[in-house]
This record gives C-alpha cells, sequence and structure tokens, in this order.
C-alpha cells in the first residue's frame, strides 16, 4: 500500500520567531482540525533550512509532523566546508531530506550522478531521501521530457532497488515552480503514471513508492491532482508558508 504524503519545503525562507508561530500553528491543527482518518491515511512533513533543525527538532518532536532537511552531502565527513552529512541531520532525529531539487540542480549544477550518490548517502543513515525529478518548459515543449525524468530516474537505480516501497519521488515540473502555473491534473497523472513505470521496471519492489506532485499546490486545486491514480500527494513550496494553506492541503491527501 503506498504512502500518501504533503511535504512542506521552506526554501531559504524563516525566522526564528516567525517559525515558532508557524510551526506551532501547524502542531495544533494537525492536532485540533486534521480527523484521524486524514492522520491514518496521510502523513504530513516539513524540510526547513538546516540551521533551523534544532528549533524543528524541538517543536515537531512529539508531534505528528514529520520534520526534514532541503539538502543532504554525498560525503560522511571531511574537507567539505559548508555542507550537512546524513549523521550530522540524524543527530537532530530528521526522517527527511530533500534531494535533487530543481534549484539546486540549476544553481548549484548538480548532476543526476551527483543526486544518486546524496540520495544513497542519505538512506544509508536511515534517512529518506525525497528524490526530485523534472523538466524544464524547452525539455517540455521539444518533447523531451519523459527522456529527461527517465534519466533522473535511472541514475538513481540502485537506490531504487534497495529502498522499494520506502522511496519518495518527487514530480517538480519546472515550469510550474514559483509561476503560478500548473500542470493539469491529466498532464501530472500521466507523468506519474510514466514515472511509476520507470520505477517497476527497475525494482517491482518500488510499485508502493510515493510519487509527489510539486508544482505550485495549492489548497484550491490539491484535491483534484491528489485524486489522480498515480498522485500520492505533494511537495509544496510556497503554500507551506501559511499554515491554513499547509493544513488544507493536507486534508486533501
Amino acid at each position: 500500500m503506498r504512502t500518501r504524503w504533503v511535504i512542506g519545503n521552506w526554501k531559504m525562507n524563516g525566522t526564528l520567531a516567525t517559525n515558532a508561530l508557524l510551526l506551532e500553528a501547524l502542531v495544533a491543527g494537525v492536532h485540533d482540525a486534521v480527523s484521524e482518518t486524514t492522520k491514518a491515511r496521510a502523513r504530513i512533513g516539513i524540510c526547513v533550512p538546516s540551521i533551523f533543525m534544532n528549533q524543528a527538532q524541538r517543536i515537531l518532536g512529539p508531534s505528528d509532523i514529520t520534520y526534514g532537511a532541503q539538502d543532504v552531502s554525498e560525503h560522511k565527513s571531511g574537507a567539505y566546508t559548508g555542507q550537512t552529512s546524513a549523521a550530522m541531520l540524524v543527530e537532530f532525529g530528521v526522517k527527511l531530506v530533500l534531494v535533487g531539487h530543481s534549484e539546486r540542480r540549476a544553481l548549484n549544477a548538480e548532476t543526476n550522478a551527483d543526486v544518486a550518490r546524496k540520495a544513497t548517502a542519505a538512506l544509508a543513515a536511515g534517512v529518506t531521501p525525497v528524490v526530485c525529478v523534472g523538466e524544464t518548459l524547452i525539455e517540455r515543449d521539444s518533447g523531451a521530457a519523459k527522456s529527461v525524468v527517465a534519466a533522473q530516474i535511472a541514475a538513481c537505480a540502485e537506490l531504487v532497488q534497495s529502498a522499494g516501497a520506502a522511496l519518495i519521488i518527487a514530480y517538480e515540473p519546472v515550469w510550474a515552480i514559483g509561476t503560478g502555473k500548473t500542470a493539469t491534473p491529466e498532464e501530472a497523472q500521466e507523468m506519474h503514471c510514466f514515472i511509476r513505470d520507470e520505477l517497476t521496471g527497475i525494482s517491482r519492489s518500488a510499485v508502493n513508492a510515493s510519487i509527489l506532485y510539486g508544482g505550485s499546490v495549492k489548497a484550491s486545486n490539491a484535491a483534484e491532482l491528489f485524486a489522480q491514480l498515480d498522485i500520492d500527494g505533494g511537495l509544496i513550496g510556497g503554500a507551506s508558508l501559511v499554515p491554513s494553506d499547509l493544513l488544507a492541503i493536507y486534508g486533501a491527501a
């Protein structure tokens, strides 16, 4: 059975004061407003900047909300100034980490191989990698969307084989991130179905991997997106900074 997830990504946002208000509102909202049925059917997580991990642990540790990081080093330790190892994340109780987000692929020149090594390092430490895949507008318009995504998944073949159903993939069409544009539910479903086929082609154990949609998901469109057969929830950007919006999206899952 596939696990449904709604995972917020704060990106580079937050202060200690605003974080406290946001996280406490989420904890209260999940506790008081979200039904036990929803909690049983779907999980909710927040990926915060690593500098705020201690705060996330303190506020979210006792709650039903899973917290995670936005990146991880492929290395265990050593002369890698500015990087954070998976073992360091584990010290703070981290359970999730984003790898290969489109912004890191574009701004930090991360390759498919880089992403695979980071995801493997996370999994080896007991942290679930949320592997982000997706195409740019140019790639989509040229008809290369599926081949681009297939290559991103193929680079993680060993991870797919070892993680199986525990794997989380986030499909984020780059042209729909922060633009207000969203793939239609039918377009998103087509790609999610393709991704599931690619995963199971590598390992049948990945048939129940969670595949999330990440492209301007909002409270107003979440239910229609999540109703699609192969969409198991969302990776949420801007809306994750508004507790009421994120809770509504979680409810839709």
